[in-house]
């Protein structure tokens, strides 16, 4: 990891902090609209967790119109595993603090996913999508096949002119806000 990622990870790590946005229905609202959701049959998302744009009723609403979520598992070397969402009473306690599903299907499930959204710190206009640093969402969004659509989940406020990237990084095509989902437009290097 560079510093430039290492700083702008701290400031927003620290404005997510001080916010107050209850984002969970808002964002509902927003992806129930995107065609690419409504059509998929499997969707991969995440369990938010603190001041992240909250997932809770978009996963509850998935589940009740008989969508499959793949929810991830973190395992000890940062990689992902997957499992079917039961419903959110039925998760269970993983690494640092996160919610997971009790089953493992393994770090290759999110290859028949229909639609994959993550989480992210900050996007650019270019797809470039700024983690947390472990490398976690990168390895596993790298086992998708090409065409599947790749969301990011952030604040509008997340959306930046330029990120800082490193070869590794996976782009994605969307960033799903509170208030609007916005396409991206890949760099040409």
């Amino acid at each position: 990891m560079n510093f430039p990622k290492a700083a702008l990870r701290a400031e927003l790590l620290a404005a997510r902090g001080s916010s107050t946005i209850n984002s969970g229905q808002s964002l509902l609202e927003v992806a129930r609209s995107q065609p690419d959701l409504t059509a998929a049959a499997r969707i991969a998302l995440y369990v938010s967790r603190g001041p992240e744009p909250q997932t809770g009723p978009l996963i509850d609403w998935l589940l009740a119109t008989g969508k499959e979520v793949l929810l991830p598992i973190l395992y000890a070397d940062n990689d992902l595993g997957w499992g079917i969402a039961p419903g959110a009473a039925d998760l269970v306690p993983g690494r640092l603090g996160l919610s997971e599903p009790p089953v493992d299907l393994g770090p290759d499930a999110i290859s028949t996913a229909d639609l994959v959204i993550c989480p992210a710190l900050a996007v650019d206009r270019y797809g470039v999508r700024l983690g947390r640093g472990g490398g976690s969402y990168d390895r596993a969004l790298a086992r998708l096949s090409p065409g599947t659509p790749i969301w990011a989940i952030v604040y509008d406020t997340e959306i930046l002119d330029e990120v800082p990237a490193d070869p590794h990084d996976h782009p994605v095509q969307a960033a799903l806000t509170p208030t609007r989902l916005i396409r991206l437009t890949a760099r040409a290097w």
